[in-house]
């Protein structure tokens, strides 16, 4: 009788145990949280674009203007320009042919350094483009480079700048003037010499004659 009574009272104890383990069991489990990633960044300005400095002509005579434009600079930043120049490539030492077919012995010309020749600003747009407008004042091998303030930003093109040459002078009526109005007297005078030898041989002829 005791015996079956503590079988009882465990098998009470195990089901007041169980029942909350399966109602827990039973119970919907929350879903995980997704991971959060950091959002992508946007590339630096101007993306993966080159800054370029180009001159419309590359060579022109003392006197003349070229257009300077850059690109890809920082936007509405002020660009520093520098210009510097070097002579022109000189010949070698050696000798030289003159138009007569004759030959000059030509001294080697010593190098010289390239110095900084002018200095000025500009100022991009929204997009980082400027244009200037700039008149070389000495002749060479110019080397413009342009760096911009705040982007940091540089690049560099080439422009040659050679002497003016000279115009050559049509030949016009008056300028021959001269010339033939000299030779037209020189034609007049020996003319008149030509004449006045003739009557002296002929006056001297008759003058022979009448004396015998």
């Amino acid at each position: 009788m005791r015996l079956s009574r503590i079988i009882m009272a465990l098998t009470v104890g195990l089901a007041v145990v169980a029942v909350p383990a399966v109602a827990g069991a039973a119970q919907p489990q929350p879903s995980p949280s997704p991971t959060v990633t950091d959002p992508p960044q946007p590339p630096p300005y101007p993306p993966n674009l080159v800054t370029t400095l180009t001159v419309n002509r590359p060579t022109i005579f003392l006197g003349e203007t070229v257009v300077i434009t850059g690109r890809n600079f920082g936007p509405n930043e002020t660009v520093d320009i520098v210009v510097t120049a070097q002579p022109l490539a000189a010949p070698a030492a050696g000798t030289a042919r003159r138009s007569d077919g004759s030959t000059v012995a030509m001294a080697p010309v010593a190098f010289q350094a390239a110095a900084a020749v002018d200095r000025f600003t500009a100022r991009t747009n929204a997009a980082g483009v400027f244009t200037r407008r700039y008149t070389p004042r000495v002749t060479g091998l110019l080397t413009i480079t342009a760096t911009g303030r705040e982007s940091d930003r540089t690049a560099s093109t080439e422009l040659r700048v050679l002497h003016k040459k000279k115009p050559h002078l049509p030949v016009t009526g008056s300028s021959l003037g001269t010339p033939m109005k000299v030779g037209g007297g020189l034609v007049a005078v020996g003319g008149v010499m030509l004449l006045g030898t003739m009557l002296w041989r002929r006056r001297n002829r008759f003058g022979t004659g009448g004396a015998r």
